[in-house]
């Protein structure tokens, strides 16, 4: 969600500040301040909130702030029924409290005063402010991380840190993200410093995070990250044993006194000395087929050393790393695999003169990565451009798969039969039901031609259950064209479908998209088409390539995750 109704952001810089007034006002509070929307998501966040939380505007708007910040002292999730202000805020009514905990951007605890109010936007949903600040006096340090992070682990602390591990680590399909979870998991509430040596695809180890607590706040050391040696498979050293999926155990700085046996040995060695480190524990992170790396976690300032009783915990810890990384790898080489082939089932446009083209496709967030969504532009025998957009219904593998049969078969049609679009889509509409595996899908299609009489453009289309073509004119007049419309593909009836035609003024700007840049959850489908009629119009001064990819950041709805595509084309200035 990109800010509260009646707000609008428009442009990429500002996507994630807050809006006119709001943010005015909120700046001028000189503390931690944050408005949330009527289901407790950030709609505003002002820089003294975004310095205080250690996360930018960007990974808060839109995101539950209780789910996000609220902790109880030992840095657990606090259940709802147990939060105060979750309570006032579903009373709207006023309350502050002393002494609560919010979790920051680097998984350290905040400790907050806070006072909740209700607040009134320009809009019929209701709104919250929140005003917090950390409760130390002037000069103290304003975060600080629970007591309980430096005493022994009750049997009870282990089971709740290894079930927010299980929730944490599992919740996320990133792999830096998964490290930098692990990473706040552990430090410092179990060591000072956490060590993540990762192997490659290619069987290289590279040194991927070398992390500490300083004040509170996790801080990477960049200079001893990096490649690492290769895993020897004759050292006896405990992080090549890790590495190789042997054992876990328990290593000092003594343990790499001796005559190194491996270029890892020598490295081990630069750590402990540039770190401190006098005691600390290797174990390995094992996928479900291979040992994707090892974890080390290591104590500098803790005068208590790592025991024998601390290698079941960190090995519970690693095994749901294990699961966490590889589920996120799985997912990586999935999406590579499906970014390509959607590139490759995208067409390129062609070059036609005097007109511009410019096209755009961005994926679902789902895992798939691909969609039914695509875009087509072609000339025919005769000279004439084609034009087409549709929407295959599914976002995945098997969509993009019938989409790409539709693709083809449309092309070959139009190519063979100079015939109006209606018919094209007519001979497609019969030959999908019994050849293509598309169960649903819509389309637009349609045939452009140069009218020589006064230099502009024609188009002749049909459209079988699309969103409407959008016209803009050089002078910012945005119209919908909305004849022509048809039933989708796929129903098998033999109603037949029109055609419709339209004069394209020199200078004037066509838009074809898919849903996804108009619908969302929360808003009517009218919405979604006024708002990208404004922002069209707005917009239209701009070079075609500028003009589609702020089309595109401007009109998509933050809450869409679906696919789309967008094409757009531009006919030349009256000469």
């Amino acid at each position: 969600m990109g800010g509260p109704e009646g707000v609008e952001t428009t442009g990429q810089a500002d996507e994630h500040r807050p809006p006119g007034g709001l943010g005015a006002l909120l700046d001028a509070l000189g503390t931690g301040a944050y408005v949330v929307d009527e289901q407790g998501r950030f709609v505003a966040v002002n820089a003294r909130a975004e310095e205080l939380l250690r996360r930018p505007a960007a990974d808060l708007v839109g995101r539950d702030a209780h789910d996000l910040l609220h902790r109880t002292s030992k840095g657990e999730e606090l259940p709802r029924t147990r939060c105060g202000m979750r309570q006032a805020f579903l009373a709207g009514r006023t309350a502050q409290a002393d002494l609560d905990w919010f979790e920051r951007g680097d998984g350290s605890l905040l400790p907050v005063s806070w006072l909740i109010t209700r607040y009134d936007l320009d809009g019929p949903a209701p709104a919250t402010l929140v005003l917090f600040h950390p409760p130390a006096e002037p000069g103290a340090p304003e975060a600080v991380p629970p007591k309980p992070a430096l005493e022994p682990l009750t049997d009870l602390d282990r089971l709740s840190l290894l079930a927010r591990a299980t929730t944490r680590l599992t919740s996320t399909l990133d792999v830096d993200e998964a490290l930098r979870r692990l990473v706040a998991l552990v430090v410092p509430r179990l060591a000072d410093w956490a060590v993540v040596d990762l192997i490659t695809d290619r069987s290289a180890v590279w040194r991927t995070a070398v992390v500490h607590a300083v004040d509170g706040a996790l801080v990477n050391r960049r200079d001893l990250e990096g490649a690492m040696p290769q895993v020897s498979e004759d050292s006896s050293m405990p992080l090549s044993r890790a590495l190789r999926g042997v054992a876990s155990a328990l290593v000092g700085p003594q343990t790499y006194h001796g005559p190194p046996d491996s270029g890892i040995a020598v490295e081990q060695r630069r750590l402990f000395e540039a770190t401190g480190m006098h005691s600390a524990v290797i174990a390995p992170i094992r996928g479900l087929r291979d040992v994707l790396g090892a974890l080390t976690l290591g104590r500098s300032h803790r005068p208590d050393p790592f025991t024998v009783a601390d290698l079941p915990l960190l090995e519970d810890i690693t095994r749901r790393a294990g699961l966490a990384l590889d589920n996120a790898r799985l997912y990586e080489q999935q999406r590579k695999v499906a970014e390509t082939m959607q590139r490759h089932l995208l067409p390129q446009l062609p070059r036609v003169p005097q007109l511009e083209m410019a096209a755009r496709y961005l994926p679902s967030s789902d895992a798939a990565q691909v969609g039914g969504d695509w875009y087509d532009a072609f000339a025919l025998t005769d000279g004439v451009l084609a034009l087409a957009i549709g929407d295959v219904v599914g976002h995945d593998l098997e969509a993009a798969a019938g989409m790409a049969q539709l693709r083809s078969m449309l092309r070959a049609y139009a190519w063979s039969q100079q015939e109006p679009p209606s018919l094209v889509v007519e001979r497609l509409d019969r030959a999908a039901v019994h050849v293509a595996e598309v169960p649903v899908a819509t389309m637009l299609f349609g045939r452009l031609t140069a009218d020589d009489g006064d230099g502009g453009w024609e188009l002749t289309w049909t459209n079988a259950g699309h969103p409407p073509p959008l016209l803009v004119t050089p002078d910012g007049v945005a119209r919908y064209l909305t004849d022509g419309h048809g039933i989708l593909l796929g129903t098998a009836t033999d109603r037949p479908r029109t055609d419709a035609t339209e004069s394209l003024p020199p200078g004037s700007t066509l838009v074809l998209y898919t849903d996804g840049l108009i619908e969302s959850p929360g808003r009517s489908l009218d919405e979604g088409l006024d708002r990208l009629r404004r922002h069209a119009a707005d917009l239209v001064h701009r070079g075609l390539e500028s003009f589609t990819d702020q089309l595109l950041e401007r009109a998509r709805p933050a809450d869409n995750e679906d696919d789309v595509a967008l094409l757009a084309l531009r006919t030349p200035p009256r000469s």
